[in-house]
């Protein structure tokens, strides 16, 4: 789910019906469609809200996890959708794009995804990788792959015990757009990430299952969900450390940041 920058519409993915719905955030009403790869997942909008883009995950509860079954997950794409037009102008398959920059056997499941400031670099992983693909929208193609760390017990693991096919599950970039906060799912930890050098920095690994990135209005910190630890953090992207956290409920993932008015929390 993505809200538009002016607030008016949001964006929601029906996984099962591979079709994003875009709806009026005012009074809920259907303000149009458009058709996914399968099982659709993240949406972002552009700075300008002209286009959604849509990443398409496929069918993560399956058990054929191996390589050469990744047919079974069914077609998967990222979709670019033109809000002018109405329609999708643009779809790339990251497994065939990865392939032909020397990277085989990778998916074509894309999990969170971020932009660069400006938009020209999209960063996301996919499924069973436990790193960062970096890709150039401009020139159409993988400019670089990085390997993070993975866990002893996580390498150890076979990808048919990976918690919905996510190695990492969770990429969000700082104002600045030097920065990328990384979860690093599998491997219980986060860090933040030099866009520069795509190391990572220290592993905040303050809680178990991290499954969502999601950057303060502010620019400055990363909030991180654990899912295995019913915990959110915030780490900053300066020093890559946790400067707090918060017990919240079952299972937290997806986290969108919003604006209250303070005079609505009363005394």
């Amino acid at each position: 789910m993505a809200i538009s920058q002016d607030g008016t519409q949001v964006a929601v993915s029906a996984s099962t019906a591979n079709t994003v719905h875009i709806l009026n955030t005012v009074d809920g009403t259907e303000i149009g469609t458009f058709p996914t790869g399968t099982s659709p997942h993240e949406n972002v909008f552009t700075k300008d809200g002209r286009y959604i883009v849509n990443a398409s995950i496929g069918r993560v509860e399956t058990p054929f996890d191996a390589p050469e079954l990744g047919l079974t997950k069914f077609p998967r794409w990222i979709s670019f959708y033109d809000r002018a037009t109405g329609a999708v102008v643009r779809k790339i398959d990251i497994g065939q794009k990865l392939s032909e920059a020397g990277h085989s056997n990778m998916s074509s499941s894309v999990r969170p995804m971020t932009l660069s400031p400006d938009e020209r670099y999209l960063y996301l992983q996919v499924s069973f990788f436990h790193g960062i693909v970096e890709y150039d929208l401009q020139d159409d193609k993988v400019t670089r792959v990085a390997d993070l760390p993975i866990s002893p017990e996580a390498e150890a693991l076979p990808r048919e015990s990976y918690l919905l096919d996510s190695a990492h599950h969770g990429i969000a970039m700082n104002a600045a757009g030097t920065k990328m906060c990384v979860t690093g799912t599998m491997s219980d930890y986060a860090t933040v990430v030099s866009r520069d050098t795509l190391a990572a920095g220290p592993l905040v690994a303050s809680g178990e299952k991290p499954y969502w990135s999601t950057r303060s209005n502010d620019g400055q910190y990363c909030f991180v969900s654990w899912a295995g630890s019913e915990k959110v953090s915030a780490i900053s992207f300066e020093t890559g450390l946790e400067v707090g956290s918060a017990i919240v409920g079952d299972h937290p993932q997806r986290m969108r940041t919003g604006v209250l008015d303070s005079t609505l929390l009363g005394s």
